[in-house]
């Protein structure tokens, strides 16, 4: 899947079930780019720009896309080191309405 499939992708899952209101969420994939959910404006704004959040998410861009089919477990990744949070953790333990 391209970034911009799984920008849209995501964009659509923040219109079916809201984002984390007033909050920005970025999903870091190092070199393939990153998505960034700002849930401060309204509606809520999906795009590939990299600027600050209040959460970072650092993780490989194949493995989001196996977390985000329900393939595997985001709190597994995180304990083997597979997903990284910088930032408010509390706003990543809410990330699991986008990506369930």
């Amino acid at each position: 899947m391209t970034l911009e499939e799984m920008t849209a992708d995501m964009a659509k899952r923040v219109a079916d079930n809201g984002a984390i209101d007033g909050k920005v969420v970025k999903f870091d994939f190092g070199a393939d780019g990153q998505i960034t959910i700002d849930g401060s404006s309204d509606p809520s704004v999906v795009n590939n720009d990299n600027g600050d959040a209040d959460c970072t998410v650092t993780v490989d861009k194949d493995m989001f896309e196996s977390i985000a089919a329900g393939e595997e477990n985001a709190q597994m990744a995180f304990m083997s080191g597979k997903l990284k949070v910088d930032g408010d953790m509390g706003i990543a333990m809410q990330l699991g309405s986008l990506l369930g």
